[in-house]
């Protein structure tokens, strides 16, 4: 593995498992590598006895930017997008399916699947600097997965979740507070003490009531998915994806007809 593929660190404390994004030269744009370690360090975190909550946070001062582009210059058919999601889905779920209380600490930008991490967690902390966001209709012209457009939705509604991924926009740390999505937005100097405070908070409470409770909640905003592969497989399949993709690696706007 090279520096580029980046890592997840997993530091145990207690109580608390701490898994940190740590690419920081690409805002912690996720590559398969560190996709491939957040699945096991989630299995190591249910494995280890006495664990009662597991805290996501990005290294460098930002949480997540998303998945990294390069990997979809190979992308040549709607299969290949569908692949895709399905693995990103699968990966989220398991977060939201834990049976730990899970806790995202965001700093700058927690953007696409980052943003699909933060909204798996079942609380939020972040800086005022922090930012919210899907820009892929701006960016790379592909899409969400049917369970990740519903977990916006249940968090923002649908009025909200259309304006960010219309206007392919990013929410402000006080616009996400006035949301609901996130619980506080902390100074930077005092966001240790708060987490750490809060991780005791939770740790002290009785774990099967935060298990079945996650649990019941998970399984009412699920209930009724409806399919959605035919719509992944248009928005992979388009020329505008190809676009945004090249333009996105040139470092140049897409210019995006609708094909």
């Amino acid at each position: 593995m090279s520096d580029d593929d980046g890592s997840v660190r997993f530091q145990r404390d207690g109580h608390t498992v701490r898994l940190t994004f740590d690419r920081p030269g690409a805002r912690n744009a996720l590559t398969e590598s560190m996709y491939t370690q957040l699945a096991e360090s989630l299995e190591r975190a249910v494995a280890e006895p006495g664990v009662r909550i597991v805290v996501l946070r990005g290294a460098g001062g930002s949480f997540v930017a998303g998945t990294d582009i390069a990997r979809f210059a190979a992308f040549r058919t709607g299969e290949d997008g569908l692949h895709y999601e399905r693995r990103i889905d699968d990966i989220v779920a398991r977060l939201e399916a834990l049976p730990i209380a899970t806790l995202a600490v965001i700093e700058g930008y927690a953007a696409g699947a980052g943003l699909m991490l933060a909204a798996a967690c079942d609380l939020r902390v972040c800086t005022p600097d922090a930012r919210f966001g899907a820009p892929i209709a701006r960016t790379v012209g592909n899409c969400l997965s049917m369970a990740n457009t519903a977990r916006l939705l249940a968090h923002f509604g649908v009025a909200r979740t259309k304006a960010m991924l219309v206007t392919a926009g990013f929410m402000t740390a006080d616009e996400a507070r006035a949301a609901g999505f996130v619980s506080d937005v902390v100074p930077s100097d005092q966001l240790e003490p708060h987490v750490a405070e809060l991780c005791a908070r939770i740790a002290a409470h009785a774990p099967i009531t935060l298990e079945v409770t996650k649990e019941a909640i998970r399984r009412i905003v699920a209930a009724g998915l409806p399919p959605g592969d035919d719509l992944i497989r248009y928005a992979y399949e388009s020329a505008d994806f190809r676009e945004g993709v090249a333009a996105f690696l040139a470092k140049r706007p897409p210019r995006f007809d609708g094909s």
